[in-house]
């Protein structure tokens, strides 16, 4: 297979300022199509280390993607930097200096002059047209390495990588792309996940890798391409049904993308029909925010405590059992056929214990539907934002619970 590598360049990158998401993601697709990756390298805003660089991986690299330094400020070195390693002058591009003029005339601003140092690209290079940001890209062959060069922003890097970089490179390397199958997760860490494989023989020819985010946990297998599709399916289900289906929301890749937790949960609720009303103290209203939008979502309340919410809905407080407390909250919605569906979502404690990073939280949900009435209780731990983004994850995952079981 090829041998890629990703270069990353910027400042910020290297004293930590900024997390390079642009090479996980990159080699991810990377991989995928087929290129073995080799290096990740990150370089600061110095030319000489940019120039020599450049060089090293022209001489060991059969393809390289670079991200960063194609910005109009004075520690934006990238072109500079490829123009002085492989004896290339910069040349003017009327066409992308055009494309950066319309990018300030459609929002209605002024042009700072600097700007038209983005469109000075290496001579003989091809141009990577950026109809998403000001910086173009640009890409060339030098020694042994056909280099991509794309801007640093990722909403830019992604869509000039996919549009641009992407198509081109099947004409220029023999690949054959691997098949990345993954099992998204919420509510199971990585060593339980590790657990709950331990014994399953996994073929020496497909990788399997853990990837622990804010919003989920993946199990990810990555298939040779000439792997059979009926044995890629049996055994991803048999991970999949290791974990359970309480846990595992969705797998991507052998079928189509299910996305995340809350778009799975939307394609769901919009296949019942049913209306939902959600109930909540815990998070200022983030269980909600994740269902905005959607057509589904009928009713939305916070309030700052157990007690305030059902002095708002007329019903009693248990301080010494939120279980019950939600319970009641659902039904007196229900009785007022406020919507199909009722979640409830309550939290032991004050703000104040709330926001204490070390303090732990009880957080009780309810589910209340036409013919089911469900419950669960978690412990948050850790940061407010942390706990936040628990509730709301654990809120929606028991809404996913019902709706899968119910299909």
């Amino acid at each position: 297979m090829p041998i890629l590598e990703i270069f990353s360049q910027g400042e910020e990158i290297v004293t930590g300022q900024t997390v390079d998401t642009n090479a996980a993601w990159l080699s991810e697709q990377a991989v995928q199509l087929g290129f073995t990756v080799a290096r990740h390298t990150a370089v600061g805003d110095k030319l000489g280390d940019l120039i020599g660089l450049l060089k090293e991986i022209s001489e060991r690299a059969d393809c390289c993607l670079c991200t960063g330094g194609l910005g109009p400020t004075s520690d934006d070195l990238t072109a500079e930097a490829v123009a002085k390693a492989f004896g290339l002058p910069l040349a003017f591009d009327e066409i992308a200096y055009r494309q950066i003029q319309a990018y300030f005339s459609n929002r209605q601003r002024p042009m700072p002059e600097v700007n038209r140092k983005q469109a000075l690209l290496p001579q003989g290079s091809i141009r990577l047209d950026n109809d998403w940001g000001t910086a173009p890209g640009f890409a060339l062959q030098a020694g042994r390495c056909w280099f991509a060069f794309m801007p640093g922003v990722p909403s830019e890097m992604r869509n000039i990588f996919l549009e641009r970089v992407k198509p081109l490179l099947p004409d220029r390397f023999v690949l054959t792309p691997s098949r990345l199958v993954t099992i998204k997760t919420v509510g199971i860490g990585e060593s339980d996940i590790q657990q709950r494989l331990d014994g399953l023989q996994i073929p020496p020819s497909v990788q399997l890798g853990f990837r622990a985010g804010i919003d989920e946990v993946q199990t990810k297998l990555l298939f040779p391409a000439d792997y059979p599709a009926e044995e890629t399916a049996a055994l991803t289900y048999t991970i999949a049904e290791r974990l359970s289906s309480r846990f595992v929301f969705g797998i991507d890749g052998l079928t189509e993308k299910v996305g995340s937790l809350a778009a799975v949960v939307d394609k769901l609720m919009c296949e019942t029909g049913a209306a939902l009303a959600v109930v909540e103290t815990v998070n200022q209203g983030l269980l909600s925010a994740k269902c905005m939008g959607s057509a589904w979502l009928k009713i939305a309340v916070f309030e700052r405590s157990p007690s305030a919410l059902c002095e708002r809905f007329g019903t009693a407080v248990d301080e010494n059992d939120l279980s019950k407390t939600g319970a009641r909250l659902a039904k007196a919605l229900q009785d007022q056929r406020a919507a199909d569906f009722v979640l409830v979502q309550l939290h032991e404690g004050s703000q104040s214990q709330f926001r204490d990073k070390d303090r732990t939280i009880i957080l009780y949900n309810t589910l209340l539907t036409e013919n089911s009435f469900q419950q669960s209780r978690h412990i948050l731990a850790g940061p407010i934002e942390r706990k936040q983004n628990q509730a709301a994850l654990f809120g929606l995952d028991l809404l996913r619970r019902h709706l899968q079981d119910n299909r």
